[in-house]
């Protein structure tokens, strides 16, 4: 009976527009990095919008601890920090048009400040909607392009490495499975 491998692909696609590293660049430290300390938990993914206004989720939720500092993804600009609408939000502006957004905040930082990847912009309050957790940071990212495009992003992708891992698939069973079918 032949034995059955289950291979599982586990990818993460990094998106064109948010321009893959060189060769060159390939083995250097990544642009981007986590706005929190790790564990990097996710509670709810990025779920694109059909339309610039449709409905979808515009960023990820990262659980956290209330209080724990939000850093920088990247090297960039302060455009916003303090009240919009019921929240405070720090917005980033960093080379090439991408904009990365941070929710609830209280910000550490002003309008105009240039801040380095892995600084500190803020701190993270408890109350954002629908979080399971004692806290969530609401991580958004987009890109705008003129006259007055903006296309969101799922912020995830800054972060990966885009390289592709095969893994095997456990066998819980402790038995060996023939091939569903074999041909």
């Amino acid at each position: 009976m032949r034995t059955l491998l289950v291979l599982t692909l586990t990818t993460v696609v990094t998106l064109p527009l948010i321009a893959p590293p060189s060769p060159a660049r390939a083995h250097r430290t990544p642009r981007f990095a986590w706005p929190l300390a790790p564990p990097h938990q996710v509670v709810r993914a990025f779920e694109a919008p059909v339309t610039e206004y449709g409905p979808g989720h515009r960023g990820v939720d990262l659980a956290a601890a209330a209080g724990a500092a939000v850093l920088a993804a990247g090297d960039a600009v302060v455009v916003h920090a303090g009240p919009v609408a019921d929240r405070t939000v720090v917005s980033l502006l960093h080379t090439g048009g991408l904009r990365t957004t941070y929710e609830p905040v209280t910000p550490t930082v002003r309008r105009g400040q240039p801040v380095r990847r892995g600084e500190r912009i803020g701190t993270l309050n408890p109350g954002h909607e629908g979080c399971p957790t004692d806290a969530c940071l609401h991580w958004g990212a987009l890109r705008t392009t003129p006259p007055r495009s903006r296309t969101y992003l799922n912020p995830l992708h800054l972060v990966s490495n885009g390289r592709v891992r095969l893994l095997p698939r456990p066998d819980n069973s402790g038995s060996q499975r023939a091939h569903p079918n074999p041909r």
